[in-house]
């Protein structure tokens, strides 16, 4: 099992930045990758980006690719989520996510933190 903790939600501004953090802990060595998705009221949840534990590659949703920077911290095992040039269409409860292996999907799930981003 691995349990995850999100962190760092909040209300800001439209142009305003936060930084989300995930920390993992449990089985934290079968980490293939992590994740960021996010769930709007009345929407389905959405990948926002994802990285690769052991490589570093990351991915983005086009949303926010050039706004929002995914990272790792191995030795803390929590992964992060800056985000530069908030909008209000950002505003969400935000998860974090373990992938376990290539082939699996997303098996572990944070309870997620809420950002609003007012206008």
């Amino acid at each position: 099992q691995v349990q995850l903790v999100e962190s760092g939600g909040g209300l800001v501004q439209a142009g305003d930045s936060l930084r989300l953090s995930c920390a993992a802990s449990g089985r934290t060595f079968s980490t293939y990758a992590m994740g960021w998705f996010r769930q709007a009221p009345g929407k389905e949840r959405e990948f926002v980006a994802a990285i690769r534990w052991s490589a570093g590659s990351r991915n983005y949703a086009d949303s926010v690719k050039g706004r929002f920077t995914i990272s790792r911290d191995i030795a803390k095992n929590t992964v992060y989520l800056q985000m530069n040039s908030l909008k209000p269409e950002d505003t969400a409860v935000y998860y974090c996510a373990v992938q376990t292996s290539s082939n699996s999907r997303y098996d572990y799930w944070g309870q997620g933190t809420q950002v609003t981003v007012s206008s």
